[in-house]
């Protein structure tokens, strides 16, 4: 079973997403900061990584630059997601080393075909 962290300080959102993906069968780990999402990814090692931009204590540009310049992590896939859905905030979230984009309210079947295909399956 593939686990996927969601970092999200929105606990409805958390919930929401949380639930589904539970029940097309991956693993789900939570972390509500970037501070936490850092931690989280160290230790429990997902698969993948959901990552808010617009998160407490560290926001998720900088815990996904600070996840992707760590030598045991970098190669996770954390794919950015974010209510702003402006071409600027895909390529700032692509420049702080995402490997894919996403915007939030969150359409299910086309983030389960990105977390497929950075997950080869």
């Amino acid at each position: 079973m593939k686990k996927i962290l969601i970092v999200e300080d929105n606990e409805m959102n958390r919930d929401m997403l949380s639930r589904r993906l539970t029940r097309k069968g991956y693993e789900v780990a939570l972390a509500e900061d970037g501070e936490a999402g850092l931690t989280a990814i160290r230790n429990g090692k997902p698969d993948i990584v959901l990552m808010d931009m617009g998160l407490p204590i560290k926001d998720g540009w900088t815990a996904t630059a600070e996840a992707k310049a760590d030598e045991e992590i970098k190669d996770i896939p954390i794919i950015a997601l974010t209510a702003h859905a402006l071409e600027a905030d895909k390529e700032r979230a692509l420049a702080a080393g995402a490997d894919d984009f996403d915007t939030k309210p969150v359409n299910l079947s086309g983030l389960l075909e990105k977390i497929k295909a950075l997950l080869g399956q």
